[in-house]
């Protein structure tokens, strides 16, 4: 079993979720959000920093999973949401932790299996593949699906030769 913190980045909420899985059988572990509150961007990427830290710390993920940064029509809000990566990225890196990225599209198709899913499809998959009863911020659980889509990925490569394995990184 590897555990795996699943982030969906966000300014004011970002998702995160952590399970522990063996690419085929995954747990839930904790899940929620880091609210960043008001104030400047640069106080809200601390929160960020400082909240995803403590969890690293607390719940011993070995890995990152963490959704890309989709630009659309704002390009403000584009720029904002790569800074929140960057502090969750950095929160990784600073306890060693690697990080794998997954586009919004590819999370859909490995959980759901349509890269077009509605979050409310992808928020059903992520409670049946968990076993989950109650219902969730959908922060949490696309940041779970993240961490499923990170499971099922290295589970997957994990069968092809190391020379492949390396040339797709």
């Amino acid at each position: 079993m590897i555990r795996i913190i699943g982030i969906d980045p966000g300014s004011l909420i970002t998702g995160y979720g952590i399970i522990d899985s063996d690419g085929r059988h995954s747990r839930h572990v904790a899940s929620g959000c880091v609210m960043t509150g008001g104030g400047s961007l640069a106080a809200r990427l601390d929160v960020i920093y400082r909240e995803l830290s403590a969890l690293i710390e607390a719940d011993g993920p070995i890995e990152m999973a963490i959704e890309e940064v989709f630009v659309a029509r704002n390009v403000a809000s584009a720029l904002k949401l790569g800074h929140a990566r960057g502090a969750a990225i950095c929160a990784a890196v600073r306890h060693t932790l690697p990080v794998a990225e997954y586009s919004a599209r590819a999370v859909k198709q490995a959980i759901v299996g349509r890269g077009g899913a509605s979050k409310e499809q992808v928020q059903h998959m992520v409670r049946c593949l968990l076993g989950l009863r109650e219902k969730m911020r959908a922060d949490a659980s696309d940041a779970l699906a993240v961490a499923l889509c990170h499971a099922h990925t290295r589970a997957t490569l994990s069968h092809f030769p190391q020379t492949l394995r390396s040339s797709r990184a």
